[in-house]
């Protein structure tokens, strides 16, 4: 059978769709001032988390900063139960851009998990702290209080119970048998804590989070001081790296008015793509990311501590090449 040769009417018109575009990219060439590129257009999924953590919140502010920095582009944010869910519907092409703690992406990668090894690193965002919580009457004064307690842990899939999980084990607790696991995000544990449903409940997020600061507000609680087991948790393993020791303010949530720091653990939050993700659109996000911070950083505060100069250090993921360009165009 002779193969089929395509319509003279459709190549005519094909032809002259791509001189056209030729025409159009040259116009562009000339309009544009010396050494700046076109904008980035179309249509970007950002991947967050549930409604009442920092990523949600994050995730609101930077979509209206990108909106000024890059008018052409539509960005749509998405929710999730946190990071592991975030990596997981970035690599399943459910978002462009994600955010997700240094913890998280490397059990992804030690997981072998799909796409594991297509993500690329944006930028080191800011650190997120371990808190738990309790009424302020409890009797916990440490993770190794709560055997036979009923515990929020964090929705599975969710960087929370990620963290929750290691820490228990390293308070020398089972997870599923020494503790009543409540498997359910910050949207839910205050009011179940409020309610008398939970004894007590883990969270990882920025300071301060919403939702623990709204819930200091109607119920008297108290910071359970986590510091005491930041040994036997690197002790675990490798994949305890990138877990600190770190302080909470006294004056992180004011509506306690202990008037006391907090020792807990803290790891750092990354913003994540792929390997595959436009070089341009790249280095542009990262760019609103940086000049972002002042701005985001005034109902964020945790956004404040987005730093250029760490901004790089994003282990264990490497750099985009897009985010690579960024950072090389404002070195000093």
């Amino acid at each position: 059978m002779a193969p089929r040769l395509p319509h003279p009417g459709r190549r005519r018109a094909v032809q002259t769709g791509a001189v056209a575009a030729a025409v159009f990219a040259l116009l562009l060439w000339w309009l544009l001032p010396p050494g700046e590129k076109p904008k980035p257009s179309g249509r970007l999924w950002f991947s967050t988390g549930v409604p009442t953590g920092v990523y949600a919140k994050y995730g609101d502010l930077l979509k209206e900063d990108l909106a000024q920095d890059l008018p052409s582009l539509d960005v749509q944010l998405t929710r999730s139960q946190g990071g592991m869910d975030n990596l997981r519907q970035l690599t399943a092409g459910k978002a462009d851009f994600t955010l997700a703690t240094a913890d998280a992406v490397a059990t992804y990668q030690q997981e072998h998990r799909t796409g594991a090894d297509r993500l690329r690193a944006c930028a080191r965002l800011y650190d997120d702290y371990m808190q738990l919580v309790v009424p302020r009457d409890s009797a916990v004064r440490s993770a190794r209080d709560l055997k036979g307690l009923r515990v929020g842990v964090g929705a599975d899939a969710s960087g929370v119970q990620l963290i929750t999980r290691r820490l228990l084990e390293a308070a020398g607790l089972r997870f599923d048998s020494d503790i009543e696991p409540v498997r359910v995000g910050i949207d839910r544990m205050p009011g179940l804590l409020e309610k008398g449903r939970l004894d007590a409940f883990f969270w990882s997020g920025g300071l301060p989070t919403n939702a623990v600061q709204s819930l200091g507000r109607r119920l008297p609680i108290r910071l359970v001081q986590l510091g005491d087991l930041i040994g036997p948790l690197h002790a675990l393993g490798p994949q305890t790296r990138f877990y600190r020791a770190a302080t909470m303010p006294a004056d992180a949530y004011p509506e306690q008015r202990s008037g006391q720091v907090v020792k807990t653990i803290a790891v750092a939050n990354l913003l994540v793509t792929l390997e595959s993700t436009d070089a341009g659109l790249t280095e542009s996000v990262t760019r609103t990311v940086i000049r972002s911070r002042d701005r985001i950083g005034t109902k964020v505060h945790a956004a404040q501590k987005v730093d250029l100069r760490t901004a790089i250090f994003t282990n264990p993921l490497t750099l985009h090449e897009g985010a690579r360009r960024y950072y090389v165009s404002v070195k000093p």
